[in-house]
Parts: structure tokens; sequence; C-alpha cells
């Protein structure tokens, strides 16, 4: 499940049958037709936001065709054939992916060889885990990936069938009889509704589904434009759920990947397309800005670092003048002033608790202002903030296609 691309800014129900006799009365009939019409209308909202993943993963492939990323992996997980996106796409899928990578290999490398769990919620067919495993130094990582069973099912299907996929997971490898889960002892992945941990929506689901997590390894969660498609109030307890089970001297953080800003003109615009898709960011309304997704971090518990910022700070201070260069020369971009507009309605969020143990060893006296993003923290997550010129350029490609298909950011 993850970020669906907004469409081009330029640009009854079937009658009832009449109950007769005196077996089910016409109210009853009612009531059911109302249950299965519910049941239909949430099956077809499920598919919606499953389907998601294949505008991500082409929006990833177009990025890696035209050489602003390098990942060999991404073309094997496709389901529908190569599309060139347009610049703006690529550009931002660039700076999306090489921001959130940015943060996820500084919180594995950091401290040592320290063994660290990831836990990515709405993976599908998000390939971090192999490029990671690829490394000339693979972290020691314990790297979990959580999507509805469809998603995984196919995700599975593939590694099943692909020695370069095949070849980063450990033995003894294992997959479900029922073909959505595989469970390996560095690689996971887990076939779940996430709603099912809101207690709120139904039976909520123990640590025993997901037995495969340590609760006592500094742990990363990571939700790129996952949670956004929850209600506020699930999206909330899904979080509070994962951080609930690990040990309270478990070192714990969060990367968010989310829009923000649907108020202004291209915001109420941007909503307006998605909806017209059956596509609806649940949680935009509350977590609407920056702020309020730094107050949201710290309502989790993430007190002792991290920060939210848009696309567009992301791109200027994160990325150097070198590799500015370097993808400037990739291919025209002619939506320039399209794309600073879209880069402030997408944001990076992190925020990052130590475990009590290591707080109370440390003395540590961060507080509101550091999740807020000053820059004056201690926390290693805190100083990420302030990283320009750290985005590594990947190999370039020159056999570019020629076709231009696709439509706004993915």
């Amino acid at each position: 499940m993850a970020a669906a691309h907004i469409p081009n800014l330029l640009t009854s129900r079937n009658a009832r049958p009449q109950g007769r006799g005196r077996g089910r009365n016409s109210r009853e009939l009612d009531n059911d037709e109302r249950e299965e019409e519910l049941e239909s209308s949430r099956a077809r909202k499920d598919k919606i936001v499953q389907g998601t993943d294949n505008d991500a993963n082409v929006s990833r492939m177009s990025a890696v065709e035209v050489g602003y990323l390098h990942d060999p992996y991404a073309k094997l997980f496709a389901t529908v054939g190569q599309q060139r996106r347009f610049p703006i796409i690529n550009r931002g899928t660039y700076v999306r992916t090489r921001a959130i990578d940015k943060l996820v290999e500084e919180f594995l490398y950091s401290r040592g060889p320290t063994r660290k769990q990831v836990i990515s919620l709405g993976a599908g067919s998000d390939t971090r885990y192999f490029r990671l495993m690829s490394r000339e130094q693979p972290p020691n990582v314990l790297y979990h990936e959580l999507d509805f069973p469809v998603n995984t099912a196919l995700k599975i299907a593939t590694i099943q069938k692909t020695p370069s996929l095949r070849s980063h997971i450990d033995d003894p490898f294992s997959v479900l009889s029922t073909d959505i889960e595989l469970h390996a002892p560095n690689y996971h992945i887990h076939a779940i509704d996430l709603r099912t941990l809101d207690r709120a929506y139904g039976q909520p689901v123990g640590p025993g589904k997901l037995g495969h997590i340590d609760p006592a390894l500094p742990t990363l969660l990571v939700s790129e434009c996952c949670l956004t498609y929850l209600a506020p109030d699930t999206a909330d307890a899904v979080i509070k759920h994962f951080v609930g089970i690990l040990s309270l001297s478990t070192p714990v953080a969060l990367v968010l990947y989310e829009p923000i800003n649907p108020f202004d003109s291209f915001g109420k615009v941007m909503i307006a397309n998605l909806a017209a898709r059956g596509i609806v960011m649940q949680t935009i309304q509350k977590y609407h800005s920056l702020d309020t997704q730094k107050e949201r971090l710290w309502n989790y518990g993430f007190v002792n670092g991290g920060g939210a910022e848009d696309i567009d700070f992301l791109y200027h201070e994160w990325v150097d003048a070198r590799e500015k260069a370097r993808i400037g020369k990739l291919e025209m971009l002619d939506e320039v002033e399209e794309l600073n507009l879209l880069a402030k309605h997408y944001c990076v969020a992190w925020g990052f608790r130590e475990g009590k143990q290591t707080q109370e060893a440390e003395g540590t006296t961060e507080g509101k202002d550091e999740i807020k993003g000053d820059g004056k923290g201690t926390s290693t997550w805190n100083r990420w903030r302030a990283l320009p010129g750290t985005l590594e350029a990947p190999s370039v490609r020159e056999d570019l296609p020629s076709s231009l298909a696709g439509n706004y950011w993915g």
C-alpha cells in the first residue's frame, strides 16, 4: 500500500426485488441487502488502496529507467508494463526515496553493529530490504513487511521464482501453505489488515499473530503513504500497538511519508482528483501540516528527537549541488512551478524515543522543542534534520526509453 499518484490537475443502484408471501419480509430483506452493499463497498475501497502499490512501483521503475535511482529489483515485482512517467513524478519519487533511504540507513548503521529491527507497514512491492542486503556491508537487521494478503501473495510468488531475491534471505526459509506469509531468520512477510490492530475496528490482533517481532531490538517503523489511508484513530492505534509490544527499554523510531496542506487551493484540487479515483487519504485532515505531524510524533511518545519537512525542503537542503546537477541533466523539466507546489504538499516526518534505561543512563533532557526540529538536540535522530549533501549518486543508465506516459505524482 503505497502512495498513489495525483491525477493531472489540468485536465444507480439496481432495483430491489419485492418480497412476497409470509417468509422473510421486505424489511429483513432490506437489512440483508444493506449489509451486503456495505461489505461490497468496503471490498471495493480496499481493492483501490491495494492497487495503489502498482502506481508506486510504476513510478519507481520510471525513476530507475531514467537514471534517478539505482534499483535492479523494482522491475522484478512489476505487475504492469514499464511506463515512462513525467519528469515531475520522477523527481518527486527520487527525493522521497532517497530521503527515506537516508533515515533508514542512518538508523541501521548507527551505534555500531548491534542488530536492529525494521517494521515496514503496507510494504507492498517495496524493494528496500533487498537493496539494503545487496550492499557491500549489509546491515545486521531483522526486517518485517506487513500488507494485505493479496499483496503479500504476489510478492512471495515473485521471491520464490527469482534467485536474485531468494539469495538475500537466510535459511531456513518457509512459506505458509496459503502462500501469503514468508518467514526466515532475517526477513518476514506478514499478511495482515492493519485495521485489526485497532480495538475499535474488530477483534484486536495479539502479539502472537506477529510473534516474529523481537520486543528487545531497537526498532524502526516505516509508513510510506500507508497510514494515511486509515481513519486517524485507527492509524494512531496501529503505531501505539507496535510501540506497546516493544519493551520500555527498547529504542524505537518512526518514519512517515504523507500528504499535507489540503486546505489551500492546490491541496483542494489534489484531494478532489484523488477522491474521483476512489482514493481517500483519511489522515490528511487531522495531520494537515508539518506542525501537526510533529505534534503527532510527540503524542506517540517520540520525544527524544525528530522533525518533519516537506519534499521541497528535502530537495533543497538534503541534496548537494553535484547531485542536483546530475539529475538536472537526466530529462527536461518544464513544470518547475507545479513541482514546487506539489513538493510542498508531501512531507517526511521522523521521530525517536530512547529506551527508558538509555534515557536514565544518559540523563536525557530533550523536550518538545527538539521534536519540532530546532536542530539543537543531542540524539542521532534529531541531527538528521540538518544533513544536506548526503544523498549519494546512483549509477546512471544509458539505455533510456523514449516513450512518455503517466500522470501526476506517485
